[in-house]
């Protein structure tokens, strides 16, 4: 419930599903099994972003259209991660996670024109399908909502204001975990008492998120965004190296 708590306000202030949290928490915290953490947290997931939604909803923070084209693509990316987080090794599975993280937080820190003049046109929408294939994957795959990956996307390339960027990819993220959640649990890698218990509390932190997101400067959330994005990469490799240095030859 704790890591429920963090997860909630990390998910209204910045747009995300709070896997980043969930994960690691159910990982070292309870020491569940990699890939079942990965599934549980997207579990998590669902309703800790359907209460997150609701603050950005109000505040008119969500583009639609932007929303439409990036969920036609991550629910079947979703589909594709799921499968390969049942035969993907766990050292891979925590280096893409980590390689994620690092380029989108290095990209956040440098200023972005977020002017909010996205247009919908045909390459437009088949990019943002493209993208939101991907993002669906490594959500299946990894547990984490997507936000991390188009919140940034969003910003840098399409343009997007901050606050706008975060409410769509929270849009996003709920038929996203929806999809992935629905394989996991097919696959058996999904506790989902484990999974209420952690969005139980989340919900109610991350209305209080939401609030936060839509009083701060653009350029204080891209810093934050990115400071966030890059001390949990630099968390998870540690962990890591630290796991290769005891882990006998062979195993």
């Amino acid at each position: 419930m704790a890591f429920g708590t963090a997860a909630g306000l990390l998910s209204g202030m910045f747009g995300l599903g709070g896997g980043i949290i969930i994960v690691p928490g159910l990982m070292f915290a309870l020491g569940m099994d990699q890939r079942r953490a990965h599934g549980t947290s997207l579990a998590g997931v669902l309703p800790i972003s359907m209460a997150s939604i609701i603050t950005y909803w109000t505040h008119d923070h969500i583009n639609w259209h932007v929303a439409l084209w990036l969920t036609i693509g991550s629910v079947a990316g979703a589909l594709i991660g799921a499968r390969l987080l049942a035969v993907l090794p766990k050292r891979t599975l925590t280096l893409i996670f980590v390689g994620v993280l690092a380029i989108a937080g290095i990209r956040m820190f440098f200023e972005i024109d977020a002017t909010g003049s996205t247009v919908i046109t045909t390459g437009t929408a088949i990019a943002l399908i493209v993208i939101g294939f991907f993002v669906g994957a490594l959500a299946g795959m990894l547990g984490i909502g997507g936000g991390l990956i188009t919140v940034p996307i969003m910003i840098v390339i399409f343009h997007v204001p901050p606050a706008v960027a975060k409410g769509t990819a929270l849009a996003v993220v709920i038929p996203t975990a929806l999809s992935g959640t629905i394989q996991n649990l097919s696959n058996k890698n999904a506790d989902l008492l484990a999974a209420c218990m952690v969005s139980v509390t989340g919900i109610f932190s991350a209305i209080a998120g939401g609030w936060v997101a839509a009083q701060m400067s653009a350029g204080l959330s891209n810093f934050l965004f990115a400071v966030l994005l890059m001390t949990i990469a630099g968390r998870m490799l540690l962990q890591l190296r630290n796991q290769n240095e005891v882990t006998p030859v062979g195993e």
